[in-house]
């Protein structure tokens, strides 16, 4: 085992003894062991347990495609013996970053192939297919095939690239009498400025009625100049779990301090390395400017070739012509995404996982607003394009849609 040096995000050095790094999507939270480990390391029960804490909530959001339902039925005992699904680690071992893939899979990529040799047999577009390509793009995922069902396949064949209507959905609010700066109920020592004032009598919570206090009186009414998120969450619950689920919050979910920009695996820019996340690092401390939120708080810190395109897009150049923010996308149509309630209501997923990996997640939240089903799939198959920020036409074709339409027809 290879020992290497790690280091907390507020400086202090640790040396942690650690058989590999941690996969891409661990490693913020690899100083805070029992996060995933208890006391006794090699308890198989006890790492699974710590999986599903994190992870079963989205398998089961999704209809996960192989639950461990599925495995523990004694009819399939003879494939446990091959691959025994039951537990997350079997597929997904930590610390073995010499035979670790794509979506922390740490086993051969012909996996499938165990259970389901037959298929070529049962399904002739199958014939030929190489046994370790069921997970192409527009194929199958293990777990979440929510956008590559046959029958959604089916549904949706035939539809144009663009769709004749494509919006997405508008926000919903709850509203109260707007306030405005007269009406901000600060403490007279405290010296609000007169900026401050204007941007929060314009922002969502002034024209909610939403006043100073509500936010800045601790619940014993002692003033606090800072907002801690947990304050955010008393009344954006939902957001607040899915900030703390995803990237952004995962490390205060795990109870270690917030985000460092300059710590992420991916590229980020130099002069936002030393910034710290919060709810306020996107949304600002007053003017809470969704607008902003969703493009200049993303690009002040990603500085990857998705990301810098993302200005001479179509999407872009769409979305900056209708104030209304409905057309065109932003960063956070596509990363985070508004979904509908089951009381109608429409709220932003604060969790970038949900539409990130594998891609195919962001097709029905996102894509199939605006695009028909094949060029969603086909753009999200090609590698260049979306590096391009999707500045041209897709050159990848998935035949999945044309696959389901034949067995269905």
């Amino acid at each position: 085992m290879v020992a290497f040096l790690s280091y907390s995000l507020t400086g202090e050095t640790r040396t942690v003894y650690l058989p590999g790094p941690t996969t891409v999507g661990h490693y913020q939270i690899e100083l805070e062991c029992k996060a995933c480990h208890s006391e006794v390391f090699t308890d198989r029960a006890a790492l699974q347990a710590a999986c599903v804490k994190c992870h079963g909530g989205e398998l089961k959001r999704v209809n996960d495609s192989h639950p461990e339902a599925k495995f523990t039925d004694p009819r399939n005992a003879s494939r446990v013996e091959e691959l025994d699904a039951r537990y997350c680690m079997t597929c997904h071992r930590e610390h073995r970053p010499e035979v670790t893939s794509s979506m922390g899979l740490s086993v051969p990529q012909d996996y499938c192939f165990r259970c389901h040799e037959t298929v070529a047999e049962e399904r002739a577009t199958h014939q030929g297919l190489a046994f370790d390509s069921c997970q192409d793009a527009g194929c199958h995922n293990f777990h979440d095939n929510e956008a590559l069902y046959e029958d959604f396949l089916a549904k949706h064949y035939g539809e144009p690239a663009l769709l004749p209507s494509p919006q997405r959905p508008g926000l919903t609010h709850a509203r109260s009498a707007p306030l405005t700066e007269r009406d901000a109920d600060a403490p007279a020592w405290f010296v609000l400025g007169p900026a401050q004032a204007k941007a929060w009598a314009a922002s969502g919570h002034g024209q909610a009625g939403t006043n100073c206090s509500a936010c800045h009186a601790s619940k014993d009414g002692q003033w606090q100049a800072s907002v801690p998120g947990e304050r955010c969450g008393e009344c954006h619950a939902a957001e607040r779990e899915g900030y703390l689920a995803g990237r952004h919050g995962m490390r205060e979910a795990a109870g270690l301090g917030p985000m460092r920009v300059g710590d992420a695996r991916q590229p980020m820019r130099d002069e936002a390395k030393d910034e710290t996340l919060s709810c306020t690092s996107c949304h600002g401390a007053h003017a809470f400017d969704t607008r902003e939120a969703a493009i200049s708080a993303c690009l002040g810190c990603h500085d990857d070739r998705h990301s810098t395109s993302y200005r001479q897009s179509k999407h872009y150049a769409v979305f900056r012509a209708d104030e209304s923010g409905r057309s065109g996308a932003s960063c956070a149509t596509c990363h985070l995404p508004r979904i509908g309630g089951e009381a109608g209501e429409v709220r932003v997923v604060h969790n970038q996982n949900d539409t990130l990996r594998p891609n195919e997640k962001m097709v029905r939240g996102v894509c199939i607003n605006c695009h028909g089903l094949q060029f969603s799939l086909d753009a999200l198959a090609d590698r260049e394009l979306i590096a391009k920020n999707f500045g041209g036409a897709p050159a990848a074709k998935v035949e999945s849609l044309e696959w389901a339409w034949r067995r269905v027809r």
